[in-house]
């Protein structure tokens, strides 16, 4: 990742795995030993930011793009992608302010290369991502898996580990200063 300027990291699965289950709560704890957590989060569908009857939506719908809308407390930037064209995360990282952040957590991009954590439920039955993905560092299932030992296993229902494996491997933290 070219434009990757701090730590990247993603969670890869199937749909329904629970990727932003794990995440809420991964950030409170990230959070609470002290990073400063920037997130991207890939989605499938188009969605709307802004809601049909309000100032910018009219705006942007007449043309302008981008649109930043600014209040006290946050700010949104919508910018309509011309052509359309799937995005890449490279590409999206080129526009994400990582001033102030510690590390970036991504959700999606599963078929792009960086470091990930596959999450796994045996009870959805899908096929494991790690044997056709190199980015994968740990999994992270709710059952014992057989694994390379060049992959950490983790419990996906244990968010402390999971923090843990993250703080030990991206921010050089040993386990022993976690608490």
């Amino acid at each position: 990742m070219q434009h990757a300027l701090i730590p990247i990291l993603g969670f890869a699965a199937a749909s329904g795995t629970g990727k932003t289950t794990l995440l809420t709560a991964l950030i409170p704890i990230l959070k609470q030993r002290g990073l400063r957590i920037g997130l991207i989060k890939h989605s499938h569908h188009s969605f709307q930011i802004d809601q049909p009857g309000k100032d910018s939506f009219r705006l942007r719908e007449a043309g302008a793009s981008p649109v930043m809308l600014v209040s006290k407390r946050r700010r949104a930037i919508i910018t309509e992608i011309m052509p359309e064209r799937e995005p890449r995360l490279d590409d999206e990282l080129r526009h994400f302010d990582q001033s102030g952040l510690d590390l970036i957590l991504v959700e999606g991009f599963k078929a792009e290369r960086f470091p990930k954590i596959e999450l796994h439920r045996a009870s959805l039955e899908q096929p494991l991502l790690y044997p056709g993905d190199p980015g994968i560092i740990a999994v992270a299932a709710d059952t014992a898996l057989e694994l390379p030992t060049y992959l950490t296993l983790l419990d996906i229902n244990q968010p402390e580990m999971i923090a843990e494996f993250i703080l030990a491997r991206f921010m050089a933290i040993e386990p022993a200063r976690l608490a």
